[in-house]
């Protein structure tokens, strides 16, 4: 009986360990150039928030053109992608893989890097005399957006839409608020 007691706690536990990672730090403020929320420079540009807001909170949600995407602040250097992971939801779990800061998905085990948005896997070469475990690439997986700072302001680039990735799937499906939107 004591061990079923304990494993129960255990498990709850672990429950609300995997809830606190999938919440994440709390975001900054959504913003929407679409609802009209954010300001859409003349050049095309989307005001996401000041530089010194998002450094503090080490991310901000957005929404651009009606894409969720999520400006991280990491070590000094701003990345902006997708907020959905090529296979599902994405959270925000940032690691050092091979001297690279990636995304890791709590529930997929997916690592993605911020600079690139490449997928990574470990893998070997059975071929090798004693084969060891490499990083390796899936190839360019989730869609980044590029950054503009300008007095102390955060701005994000439109999507490049003539190109496709595997996130795209993701970000259309709950596109202006589908029903696993963020923050609902």
């Amino acid at each position: 009986m004591l061990d079923l007691i304990i494993l129960s706690l255990y498990y709850f536990i672990w429950f609300l360990i995997s809830v606190a990672i999938w919440r994440g730090p709390k975001d900054v403020g959504l913003h929407s150039s679409s609802s009209g929320g954010a300001e859409t420079e003349p050049d095309g540009l989307v005001f996401i928030g000041k530089e010194e807001d998002i450094k503090k909170s080490q991310r901000i949600t957005a929404k651009v053109d009606g894409r969720e995407i999520v400006v991280f602040c990491h070590e000094g250097k701003f990345h902006a992608l997708d907020s959905r992971c090529y296979r599902k939801i994405f959270a925000c779990v940032i690691s050092d893989i091979d001297g690279q800061a990636c995304i890791v998905c709590p529930w997929h085990k997916f690592k993605i890097t911020l600079e690139t948005g490449e997928g990574l896997y470990e893998g070997i070469n059975p071929l090798e005399p004693s084969p060891t475990p490499k990083w390796l690439s899936k190839g360019v997986k989730q869609r980044i957006h590029k950054i503009t700072i300008d007095n102390g302001n955060v701005y994000v680039s439109p999507p490049d839409l003539s190109v496709s990735f595997d996130s795209d799937y993701y970000a259309d499906k709950y596109k202006n608020g589908g029903e696993l939107a963020m923050g609902k």
